[in-house]
């Protein structure tokens, strides 16, 4: 995977956090904006859906706080 893929891949998750108020709302959330940025960046929409949702979960459990 390319560099710039990479970067743009953090910058839209980064810039477009959805934690939801309960886990399947974190989780489809991340997995929409994963998928979404995964499509953008010529990756697997598939892939993209499982770290997006994946990542938006740990984030919203360790940082409830910043998850409003």
């Amino acid at each position: 995977m390319p560099v710039r893929n990479i970067i743009l891949t953090l910058a839209a998750c980064a810039g477009l956090a959805a934690c939801g108020d309960t886990l399947g709302e974190q989780a489809a959330g991340g997995a929409a904006i994963g998928a979404g940025t995964a499509v953008i960046t010529g990756n697997s929409a598939l892939q993209g859906a499982a770290v997006g949702a994946a990542g938006n979960v740990a984030f919203c459990q360790l940082y409830p706080s910043r998850c409003n």
